[in-house]
């Protein structure tokens, strides 16, 4: 970088990590690198259960708020469109090209409204639901865009959070929302968030066992009102498979899935061992900073380059060397053989993949130990 160089011009190691072609040990750390093999094989493996299953993937865009992602998704991993969280996220991905999403959150705050309203003037747009007042609002915004928003009655199947409870509040909800100018009612929002990272298979299970008592009752309910839903959707990375062969979903919303990481890891199956479908294809490319103790070694990429919030990452193929603790900047890494040396490279799992990606501008995609793609994290940081 000079004194003549723009700030938006690419400068590998400035503002972008890598330049396609660039061997992989040349990658500026700390870099979100993307294994497009293990990639792959994680999108192809969904889409082949989808396929048996004869349901569909609407792919959970806020794991990796990438358009470029979700297109690819779209194309070869059978997903029929997105998820986003935020009105902002899914302004991005549909600007990005993808053109089916839905914001499976409420939606309340008057300029937000407006904003769906209107991004459903572009792309088919479906948004959850769990309030009376909100139908109104909402439909006041889609009359006033000449627009048409889909409506999902999310119920609270065990989460805690958002929804009404199964039954007749999810009905009058449906009901009202069918009645509605604007709108449209499209079906249900059902994810049970609480189980997806539950470690016991038979705790995960009964969870969801539950969830799907509570939405094939819901569903006759409005059936007895002549109500359908074209979607009942739900399922995360960590319970898609109970849902996805219960005959009652119709609709994954699955998002980990593609990238997993070390907290998704500790998740068995009913024999007792680690899921192990999906592979790490997400890592944190780190390099040793400091060694100035035998035992111990620094490496560059700390609080900031990662979100810790399920635990700290795991140091990819390695059982000599562990992560142990981090700061702003600072990751320490145990190293009781004293085989680190300074500038030495690390893949990191991290703990958590969603927030990861959040505080990255770029995925490096690498096979064969070169990068061979750069995508833009296309709607990093928008919470909106």
């Amino acid at each position: 970088m000079n004194s003549m160089t723009k700030i938006t011009d690419p400068v590998v190691g400035f503002n972008v990590p890598a330049a396609v072609g660039m061997a992989l040990e040349e990658v500026s750390t700390p870099a979100l690198i993307v294994d497009l093999d293990a990639f792959e094989s994680n999108v192809a493996y969904m889409r082949q259960f989808i396929e048996a299953q004869n349901i569909r993937l609407r792919a959970h865009a806020k794991t990796h708020k990438s358009a470029d992602i979700a297109l690819y998704q779209m194309a070869h991993g059978g997903a029929c469109g997105v998820c986003c969280q935020k009105v902002s996220e899914a302004e991005a991905i549909v600007a990005g090209g993808v053109q089916d999403v839905l914001v499976s959150n409420q939606v309340v705050d008057p300029r937000k409204i407006d904003r769906l309203a209107l991004l459903a003037g572009q792309a088919r747009v479906i948004v959850c639901v769990d309030d009376l007042g909100n139908i109104d609002d909402l439909s006041a915004a889609a009359s006033k865009a000449g627009t048409t928003l889909e409506c999902l009655v999310e119920i609270d199947c065990g989460a805690g959070r958002c929804g009404v409870q199964w039954g007749e509040p999810v009905v009058a909800l449906a009901t009202k929302i069918a009645a509605s100018d604007g709108l449209k009612f499209a079906g249900l929002q059902a994810y049970q968030g609480a189980a997806q990272h539950m470690q016991d298979f038979g705790e995960r299970k009964a969870k969801i066992d539950t969830a799907i008592t509570q939405v094939a009752d819901t569903i006759e309910m409005l059936k007895k009102e002549g109500l359908e839903c074209d979607i009942v959707g739900g399922a995360g990375s960590g319970s898609y498979y109970f849902e996805g062969s219960s005959g009652i979903y119709n609709e994954m919303q699955c998002g980990s899935y593609v990238f997993m990481d070390a907290d998704y890891q500790r998740v068995k199956d009913e024999n007792g061992n680690f899921i192990s479908e999906f592979q790490n294809s997400l890592f944190i490319w780190t390099s040793i900073m400091s060694k100035t103790k035998e035992e111990v070694a620094i490496c560059d990429a700390g609080l900031k380059a990662q979100s810790v919030d399920s635990g700290l990452p795991v140091i990819f193929g390695r059982t000599d060397v562990e992560y142990i603790k981090c700061s702003d900047e600072h990751g320490v890494i145990s190293d009781p053989s004293n085989v680190l040396k300074l500038n030495d490279k690390l893949k990191l799992i991290p703990g958590h993949c969603d927030p990861t990606c959040n505080v990255y501008d770029w995925y490096v995609g690498v096979r064969n130990g070169k990068v061979e793609c750069l995508w833009p994290v296309t709607a990093r940081g928008l919470a909106l």
